[in-house]
């Protein structure tokens, strides 16, 4: 019996082949699903714009901001001749180290020498005469004194006759001897006596020295002046340091002649020190409430910190920057003049700022601005923005750490814009 021949079966084989491709394709579509959402906008059954936000953290924006300084003297001081003189001796030299009231340079000057034994002179003979003039004084006053003794002993004996011839005459009166007139009269020549005596007497109590030494006192204060100013000239041939420093600029030889004002030579002070710095108008908005910078010395790691002298109000139209100086102590004389620092005008924690990634922030003109998220409402917030460092940028002002931005497609949403949040992510 003649067998019929069969075909081959390949519904099984191409059943596999359908649900090998309907895998693939279902694999392929859940690969590429979660990328939409920050692609594009999606839109939930109600029609909101779904979005995914961030939360604003404080981050680090990035290392601290330093500019190169050098070393300066504090200040400088012109040492100057007060007085005319030859150089007699220069016992400092230019490149040391002075400390304030050091003798620097002697001068010589036989003109003042002249001039002190002159006024020393005249004092000593205003002394002697004021003494003279007091031992004849004394005596004229003693000699007053006796004369108004006498005077009043005189009068004294005087009185007690007057006296005397009174009583007498009382007692005539008595007997008719003597006239009433006669008495009286007596009388009166008895007050006038004593009336005399008296004014003896107070004279005697009122009776001063003479003075014979104020004019001469006058005068011997007036020499001891010009005695005085002719010290001060001399004690100024020796020519001392006004502060403490570093001496230079002294071009002086032993026999020159020095004019006052001429010039010996220049102290800088080096204690405190000064660094100088100069920085551009971003960086001084970092100095607002600083009082103190921290600075290193180049090639050192050795942070220390100096307080902040002066600050430019204006920009240098010379090199174009805002000069900052430090006043730093520096008894051991550490940093010298012409010595490279690095200045820094912020810290470690100053980069701890708040932060938005570039891509939240939306750009119109020279104004920035965030979507901020407030319950399911968008809030279209400008930002004061700070310093970029890819891909996040300082934000100075108009946020705060916790608030919740968007971060997807923010150039899509409109203020006070209804949204459906989808996740809370990372910066």
């Amino acid at each position: 019996m003649r067998q019929k021949r069969r075909k081959p079966q390949r519904k099984p084989v191409k059943t596999i082949c359908i649900l090998a491709l309907s895998f693939a394709v279902l694999s392929g579509c859940s690969d590429t699903a979660p990328l939409n959402p920050d692609a594009n906008s999606v839109y939930n059954e109600q029609g909101q714009k779904a979005v995914k936000v961030f939360k604003v953290i404080k981050q680090k924006i990035g290392d601290p901001l330093e500019r190169n300084a050098e070393v300066l003297s504090s200040a400088q001081f012109d040492v100057i001749s007060k007085v005319s003189g030859d150089v007699e001796q220069i016992l400092k030299k230019r490149g040391e180290m002075v400390q304030e009231g050091d003798v620097i340079v002697k001068l010589k000057s036989g003109e003042l020498t002249t001039q002190r034994e002159t006024a020393a002179l005249t004092v000593q003979t205003a002394q002697e005469a004021i003494e003279k003039a007091k031992v004849r004084a004394k005596k004229e006053t003693e000699n007053q004194k006796s004369d108004m003794n006498n005077a009043i002993q005189k009068k004294e004996l005087a009185m007690a006759g007057l006296l005397r011839t009174y009583n007498k005459m009382k007692n005539d009166y008595d007997i008719g001897l003597v006239t009433k007139a006669q008495l009286y009269q007596m009388e009166t020549q008895m007050m006038d006596a004593r009336l005399d005596l008296d004014q003896l007497k107070q004279k005697a109590t009122m009776l001063e020295p003479i003075d014979a030494t104020s004019e001469l006192e006058t005068q011997l204060k007036t020499a001891q002046i010009a005695l005085q100013q002719i010290d001060q000239t001399i004690k100024n041939l020796e020519i001392k340091a006004q502060v403490s420093g570093l001496l230079t600029e002294m071009p002086l030889e032993a026999g020159m002649t020095l004019q006052p004002s001429s010039p010996v030579g220049i102290i800088q002070r080096l204690d405190p020190i000064k660094i100088k710095a100069q920085l551009t108008e971003e960086e001084t908005r970092h100095l607002s409430d600083k009082k103190e910078l921290p600075y290193y010395v180049t090639g050192t790691k050795q942070m220390l910190k100096g307080t902040i002298s002066y600050v430019a109000k204006v920009i240098d139209p010379q090199t174009k920057a805002y000069e900052i100086n430090l006043q730093v102590p520096n008894k051991d004389l550490t940093l010298k003049p012409g010595m490279k620092l690095m200045v820094q005008m912020s810290e470690e924690k100053d980069q701890i700022v708040l932060t938005v990634p570039t891509y939240a922030i939306v750009k119109e003109g020279d104004a920035a601005y965030v979507y901020v998220l407030d319950g399911d409402t968008v809030e279209k917030r400008s930002v004061q923005l700070g310093r970029l460092n890819e891909p996040n940028q300082e934000v100075l002002a108009g946020l705060k750490e916790g608030e919740l931005v968007v971060k997807t497609n923010p150039n899509q949403l409109r203020d006070k814009e209804k949204v459906h949040m989808t996740a809370v992510e990372e910066q």
